[in-house]
């Protein structure tokens, strides 16, 4: 296993299993991160008022070289849920629409879905996606009897928040696009834990988090848009861009990218946490983190005696287990940090209790032997 600890700025007298909630910066980004600060600071008008779009300009290049596709079709934005909120308020849906989704989603953009659909008369669908998680043709069968002649968008995870499952989201789109359906997709957990080929992939729409698995700094997130549906697309914030006098080579960049007075740092920063992780052979890294995510799966089952909610060929370095009904959450999350110092979420989710596990570079087995030993000791495992 790769142990880059050093590499972090992590407490180093907490057991940090919860890189997915909102990641952790390498020291060498987070020092070109506050370089950009600092130059901001020293002449904030040549910083944003001549030199912001060449530097929006070039991250933006390097950004879609990594994620396969051109830099006109991404803007940075500080989250995913940001990016989807362009999406979900610019979309003409009404009455008699449905927006399918499934019952895995994140939180806020279930109440991002669930506010519109109040105000303008659809229908948001969360379509029950059972586990264990057995096959992607499982997963295709159950969510595909969602769709209706009425189903206009589907809105779904790539990796999943409260379950951590990867789901098969290019036969997803491919039937979409063959039905006329719009494809928003929520890709907070994927890049950097993950290979994207946005262009490829073809979904109409994608939102993804930098500054989870790919370790930039946080505020730095994308959106991407096909450019035959950027058009579909209204700001979510008007300024500068919107009838812009001298417009640049790409309108959906004019209306998203300027927001007026604000903190670029992290998205300039992004270029180098692709390098970093370039520099650390991170599919290694990656594999590495997998096998002791697959571990920490196998044990903490044996120890609850429940069943996995997938197997292993639908997570990647992270994975959520259930937890005997017996446990209380919030009793055993406080004594986890307050009693052992160990940072791991523990998530309610339709009706299960789970806990789940992130790995990153930096953790080792001996963090993975820390928490398994704590909840035997906290009594969850076996009744």
């Amino acid at each position: 296993m790769f142990n880059l600890r050093r590499h972090f700025l992590l407490d180093p007298s907490v057991t940090f299993l919860n890189h997915g909630s909102f990641g952790a910066t390498p020291r060498p980004v987070f020092s070109v991160y506050q370089r950009w600060q600092r130059e901001l600071e020293r002449q904030p008008v040549e910083f944003l008022g001549r030199r912001f779009a060449d530097l929006m300009s070039a991250a933006r290049a390097d950004l879609a070289a990594y994620l396969g596709t051109r830099a006109d079709n991404l803007i940075y934005t500080t989250n995913v849920t940001v990016s989807l909120n362009i999406v979900a308020r610019s979309l003409d849906l009404g009455p008699g629409d449905e927006v399918l989704s499934s019952d895995h989603e994140y939180g806020a953009l279930d109440r991002t879905w669930r506010f519109l659909a109040k105000k303008r008369g659809f229908a948001y669908i969360n379509q029950p996606i059972p586990v264990p998680l057995t096959s992607a043709g499982a997963f295709l069968e159950a969510f595909w009897k969602g769709v209706t002649p009425r189903t206009r968008v589907i809105f779904l995870s790539h990796i999943t928040s409260p379950t951590a499952l990867l789901f098969p989201v290019e036969e997803v789109i491919r039937r979409a696009r063959q039905a006329g359906i719009l494809t928003v997709i929520d890709g907070a957990h994927a890049p950097g834990q993950i290979p994207l080929r946005l262009d490829k992939l073809g979904a109409d729409f994608y939102g993804g988090n930098l500054h989870k698995w790919l370790c930039a700094p946080k505020g730095a997130g994308f959106l991407y848009a096909r450019p035959e549906v950027q058009p579909l697309l209204e700001p979510l914030v008007v300024s500068w861009g919107w009838e812009a006098e001298i417009p640049g080579p790409s309108r959906f960049v004019d209306h998203h990218e300027w927001w007026g007075t604000r903190d670029i740092s992290a998205f300039l920063s992004v270029p180098e946490a692709i390098r970093f992780q370039e520099a650390h052979d991170w599919p290694r890294v990656r594999l590495a983190c997998h096998d002791l995510v697959r571990e920490a799966v196998e044990r903490l089952c044996d120890l609850t005696g429940l069943p996995p909610l997938a197997d292993d060929s639908r997570y990647v370095q992270f994975a959520a287990m259930p937890l005997p009904d017996s446990v209380d959450l919030s009793v055993l999350k406080k004594r986890l940090y307050d009693e052992y110092r160990i940072e791991v979420p523990l998530i309610a989710w339709n009706g299960r209790k789970l806990v789940r596990v992130s790995v990153q570079g930096y953790n080792t087995r001996r963090d993975v032997n820390r928490l398994l030993q704590a909840l035997e000791e906290l009594g969850a495992g076996e009744r």
